[in-house]
């Protein structure tokens, strides 16, 4: 399971949180097809793409603006629990987590034990993926 984190500008304070649980690829960018939208005028239509290689996750800029880590650019990186990148040099900061498979298996398995003692439960409520990015 990987998730994202937007970070408030100038601040290590989350802002909007993306949690992926199946997803091998999760892309990110200004379009609407992207599974995180960000709306920055820094921020490309197609931007960044995390995948799930064999060896882990990777992060790989696929934007005009290009993507950084540590104020170094970036075109293909393996992902660290915790890194963050950001989308242009003066673009939205986005937190990366990674959890283990074991962690998400339990996770998902106590998920599903919930929902069956409670079946009248309410679906979860799915987040907007959209966001404005000043």
């Amino acid at each position: 399971m990987i998730t994202l984190t937007l970070l408030l500008p100038g601040k290590a304070v989350p802002v909007q949180n993306w949690t992926f649980e199946t997803e091998s690829v999760v892309k990110i960018g200004r379009a609407a097809d992207n599974h995180v939208v960000l709306y920055s005028a820094v921020v490309s239509r197609h931007h960044l793409e995390i995948r799930r290689g064999a060896s882990g996750w990777e992060a790989i800029n696929v934007g005009a603006n290009g993507t950084y880590l540590n104020g170094q650019a970036i075109t293909k990186v393996t992902v660290i629990d915790g890194m963050v990148v950001r989308l242009a040099s003066s673009g939205p900061k986005i937190q990366i987590n990674i959890e283990q498979e074991e962690s998400a298996a339990k996770r998902h398995l106590a998920k599903l034990q919930r929902a069956s003692m409670n079946p009248t439960q309410d679906p979860p409520h799915d987040s907007n993926k959209e966001t404005l990015v000043s």
